[in-house]
């Protein structure tokens, strides 16, 4: 191929269609138990997490609602995957076997949305969200039925020694978990003469860049448990996390429809919310109280 202005450009044309290619090719998943929140700025302030409205009865004036300002912020972060090209690849008309390469960085760019928000899950138990303890903690603080003395609330069971699993309500418009988008990914190319790396290094140079975060939401949403995932666990599980209560005792009317899981628990959590029929622990057979009760979502990024 000669090199010139002309076939640079339907160079970069073709990597990035095969980038483009690339990034529906992840399958992500993250958008199921995150919320993406468009960002402007290098901070987002989430200082009104914590506060769940709600209605009542019109007597006398308005009582607001008062959010209560929590110092929780998501700062995000700068991401750059690149690859180059030498110039005798170009010459010889062999740009061909980059191709799939550029297509790979298009797949991990979609991909590590997904390993950040999962990755986050992962650290849930250490990670600490907007009332100051973990996300996955038995120390959340609630006012009580008085409104006024705060008590503890947990939405994690760690007795156990198995692999995590999570229990999460993902039918709201803000999820248990945030992905903070500050700039889309954006592929760029740096193959002109007069380019330091064309110039002294005879490499054509191909990249993405993009600014992003993930953080948590309400933790009243997600429930999680390193116990052995069975029936009694998962009943008690949904049972927690259903019956939760927001300041003054008030129902939050949480439905969790989610059950996320590591590879390593996929068949069993299949199995206990898809059969028909099950053991009754007696040698018999027995319906399946569990049957469809919540969709199985499995992650890689939990292995």
């Amino acid at each position: 191929m000669i090199i010139n202005q002309t076939n640079l450009k339907n160079l970069y044309i073709g990597f990035k269609s095969a980038f483009q290619a690339g990034l529906g090719e992840a399958g992500s998943q993250y958008d199921r138990i995150a919320t993406t929140v468009p960002s402007t700025t290098g901070t987002e302030e989430y200082g009104w997490l914590g506060t769940f409205p709600s209605l009542r009865e019109w007597v006398g004036d308005r009582v607001v609602q008062n959010i209560l300002v929590h110092g929780y912020s998501i700062k995000n972060k700068s991401y750059e995957g690149t690859v180059s090209v030498p110039r005798e690849a170009i010459e010889d008309d062999n740009v061909g076997v980059y191709t799939p390469l550029t297509t790979e960085l298009g797949r991990a760019t979609a991909a590590q949305a997904d390993e950040l928000v999962f990755g986050l899950l992962k650290r849930g138990a250490t990670v600490k969200g907007y009332d100051g303890v973990p996300f996955f903690s038995a120390l959340h603080p609630v006012l009580g039925a008085d409104g006024k003395k705060p008590v503890n609330q947990s939405n994690v069971d760690a007795s156990g020694d198995q692999p995590y699993w999570y229990l999460l309500d993902v039918s709201r418009a803000l999820k248990p978990l945030i992905f903070q988008n500050r700039k889309s990914p954006n592929f760029v190319a740096l193959q002109a003469e007069t380019d330091d790396n064309v110039f002294w290094r005879k490499e054509y140079v191909y990249g993405v860049d993009t600014r992003r975060n993930a953080g948590f939401g309400f933790w009243q949403l997600a429930q999680a448990a390193n116990t052995e995932l069975n029936e009694a666990s998962l009943i008690a599980a949904y049972t927690a996390i259903s019956s939760r209560t927001g300041d003054g005792g008030r129902p939050l009317g949480i439905r969790p429809n989610l059950l996320v899981v590591p590879p390593q628990l996929e068949f069993t959590a299949r199995q206990l919310v898809g059969a028909d029929i099950v053991g009754d622990g007696a040698g018999g057979t027995k319906s399946n109280p569990l049957k469809g009760v919540v969709e199985v979502l499995v992650s890689p990024w939990l292995a």
